[in-house]
């Protein structure tokens, strides 16, 4: 009753109200109490909303204004953390203005200070009092970073549903030119050129709607890798790669934060081989054998185009084909990096590593390769202090990035592999991938294999796995993209953008469909089912082996289930497997704005939340495919739930309540992989609890959907030099004359 007092006074004094509203949800000088989700998300949208300037909103900018650090100090859980963070803010953070990068260790490390203020803060009216203090003062990026992986941990904001990446920063997942292009629009007033508009694909709707094509503008092609562009620079894709590392950030070692009760480093490794396996699958589609690790020794051959215009105005810098990645600027970094590699890779052998403090790690049984994973992609530090983390991952790219010689300047140019917002859009990240990964196939490779008992389900059969049909295609999606641009005054005045820019681009999609499974039980019993999609053939038609094609097997769903006895038909709906997410609602429509445009989901906002924080598009289950189809193979294993403890502070609640339980780490303790994650005994592998069938995924274009069978399409042909063919677009019919001057033309050059 007393709560309820309070509020009511609090909506008196302030003369606004704090309800579900939308349009009404503002921080008032009194505490900020009986907060709702929906209240608690609004708050967090508006301090996202236009970052590159300062905010818009007046009730954010009166609490900035007002909030004192220093006079707040009892609010805070840790005292000394806040005051360190007013010691480095009085020497000076990052300036407002430069690009943000995530694996720069000194704005890393300021932007760790920043965190654990607001992670701190006792409270959510502390917190988000900080927050408006914080965004009025420093760096637009440092603030999104920090701000979003407090939101990720935070107990008392599980639930927030916040704007996407590609909302909040279009630069890094929009192309260059249509961000000009955008601009464009802006300085004119979307003042209308008709030959222009249709020219560059601009469309202005009677609703202030710009509508930019990302299809119209210069095909940057350097190498054969950017035939899967579409996937690699899939915006889903790097937000997903993105929340990863806001899940479970390399630098996060103290137990204060819990991370050391999940099975964090399992988690991320997992991720990446299964991010490995998944592009493995997209090549095959092209026929296109798979990417090998890293080499630094020898000249790199892939190089990568960007097309990155960062907010600051510099253009992300490109990588030229065969290029030498170690040069006089970083050969100490190559002997750093080295040495650490040789250390894990002996103790992994040895079965032991000797930290700096003298205690032991030990590299020999099955749970051992969590801490393995940790040692490879952060959580144990070697010193006392979070930042201080061996991070191998991270120090290659620091190796190979072009900015080695200035890392500690303010004055950095990030490259697309040092951020982790951009870096899957790079083909080298793949490769540091492969060498990553190869660590911990090394470690399992010494493991034993799965025993029979391991594999079996004494009387449980899989008698039958069916799929509907699969197919793919690629459809288009409009981004929005307004937060890319700057407000004017009158603007700013009105909180809102007179019109609204959109980038519409094309991107890989799939049909629904379902996945039947029949099993015979002989008993009830709880199960989990795991369901894998992976290649039967390698890139030059050979039959691949399980031990071949065990690492590129592809996880798409993993659950519990009840069986009974007798016959159960399992069908899983592919909108509805574990770890998978919907499309992302325009941040417009979570707040409440009207906003006329195709191809957007249109949702009631009540029902509009995510089952998981981390989790994979549906959009990307099954690969591109091709016309005639591409054979793959679906493998399903049914196995009895295993309780028995991975690690003895692993707390399988503690990533059920954050959300970020994926494929089966939330469900039992078997090894994420299993039961490709060690090589196979083939005179014990095949189990009557498992099986394996063929699928077909085909590619519908569906710019030829319509057209009438028999149409001739034997002169429809590919420009010759552009890579991106998915694009319909690039698809002309050429004349007798074109062939005519084409063949006159060689003839000329022989």
């Amino acid at each position: 009753m007393r709560t309820l007092i309070l509020a009511a006074l609090v909506a008196l004094a302030a003369g606004s109200v704090l309800q579900t509203d939308l349009h009404t949800v503002t921080i008032t000088k009194d505490t900020l109490v009986n907060l709702d989700i929906k209240s608690k998300q609004v708050l967090c949208m508006k301090l996202l909303n236009h970052i590159l300037q300062p905010t818009i909103y007046d009730d954010i900018r009166d609490v900035a204004r007002d909030f004192v650090l220093e006079d707040n100090l009892d609010k805070f859980l840790k005292v000394d953390v806040v005051h360190k963070f007013i010691d480095l803010f009085k020497m000076g953070l990052l300036p407002r203005g430069e690009v943000f990068v995530h694996t720069n260790e000194l704005q890393l490390n300021q932007a760790i200070h920043v965190f654990k203020v607001l992670y701190f803060a006792k409270d959510f009216d502390t917190f988000i009092r900080t927050a408006c203090f914080l965004r009025e003062r420093i760096n637009g990026g440092m603030f999104v970073y920090a701000f979003t992986c407090a939101l990720f941990h935070r107990v008392d904001c599980q639930g927030i549903v916040i704007p996407p990446p590609y909302e909040i920063y279009p630069y890094f997942f929009v192309d260059s030119d249509v961000i000009h292009k955008a601009f464009t629009m802006k300085m004119s007033k979307a003042a209308k050129d008709p030959v222009v508009h249709d020219y560059f694909g601009i469309k202005v709707t009677d609703n202030n709607l710009v509508v930019i094509d990302w299809r119209k503008g210069v095909r940057h092609t350097l190498t054969e890798f950017d035939r899967t562009n579409y996937f690699t620079e899939d915006i889903d894709l790097n937000t997903y790669m993105y929340y990863l590392h806001m899940s479970y950030p390399f630098w996060m070692t103290d137990d204060a934060y819990g991370l050391q009760k999940e099975r964090r480093g399992e988690t991320y490794m997992y991720a990446l081989q299964q991010l490995s396996a998944r592009l493995r699958l997209e090549r095959l589609s092209h026929k296109m054998c798979d990417l090998k690790m890293l080499d630094l020794n020898r000249p790199l051959k892939t190089g990568y185009w960007p097309k990155i215009l960062l907010p600051n105005g510099e253009h992300m810098p490109v990588r030229r084909n065969n290029v030498m990645l170690v040069n006089d600027f970083n050969m100490k970094q190559k002997l750093v990096v080295d040495d650490i590699e040789r250390i894990i890779r002996e103790g992994i052998l040895n079965g032991r590593i000797e930290r700096r403090d003298g205690t032991i790690i030990n590299l020999k049984k099955t749970e051992d390769f969590e801490y393995l994973a940790r040692l490879l992609v952060g959580g144990i530090g070697i010193q006392n202090d979070d930042a201080k983390v061996i991070h191998i991952t991270n120090m290659i790219k620091n190796l190979v990035t072009y900015g080695t010689y200035n890392l500690n300047k303010y004055t950095y140019i990030p490259t697309a592999l040092d951020l982790y917002s951009t870096c899957l859009r790079d083909p080298l990240y793949w490769k540091i991938i492969k060498r990553i990964i190869d660590h911990g196939v090394l470690f399992k490779s010494l493991l034993p294999k799965y025993t029979k008992q391991e594999l079996d389900f004494p009387g449980v059969k899989v008698e039958n796995v069916m799929t509907d049909k699969l197919v793919t295609f690629m459809d288009e999606y409009d981004l929005d993209m307004t937060n890319a641009l700057h407000l004017d005054h009158t603007e700013i005045k009105n909180k809102r953008s007179d019109m609204i820019y959109v980038a519409r681009t094309r991107r890989l999609n799939n049909q629904p469909f379902k996945v039947n499974i029949d099993v015979m039980s002989d008993k009830a019993v709880d199960a989990v089912v795991r369901v894998f999609i992976g290649p039967k053939f390698d890139c030059m038609g050979r039959l691949l082996s399980v031990n071949d094609k065990r690492l590129d097997m592809v996880e798409i769903d993993s659950f519990l289930y009840k069986l009974e006895t007798g016959k159960n038909t399992i069908v899983r709906d592919s909108l509805e497997m574990h770890g998978i997410i919907d499309d992302r609602i325009w941040t417009r429509r979570l707040m409440g704005e009207q906003v006329g445009v195709a191809h957007t989901v249109d949702k009631m906002v009540d029902s509009y939340w995510y089952k998981t924080r981390i989790g994979m598009s549906h959009r990307l289950l099954l690969p591109l495919g091709t016309h005639g189809g591409l054979l793959l193979q679906m493998f399903v294993i049914v196995t009895p739930v295993r309780t028995g403890t991975l690690l003895p502070t692993i707390d399988l609640g503690v990533m059920k309540d954050r959300r970020v339980c994926r494929w089966a780490a939330c469900i039992d303790t078997m090894p994420l992989g299993f039961p490709f994650d060690r090589e196979v005994d083939v005179t014990t592998w095949h189990t009557r609890n498992m099986k394996f069938a063929d699928v077909l995924v085909y590619y519908k274009d569906m710019a030829l959907a319509n057209v009438v069978k028999d149409t001739d399409l034997s002169d429809m042909i590919m420009k010759r030099d552009d890579l991106t063919y998915l694009d319909t677009d690039m698809l002309v019919r050429w004349s007798y004359r074109d062939v005519m001057m084409m063949s006159a033309d060689k003839m000329t050059r022989m």
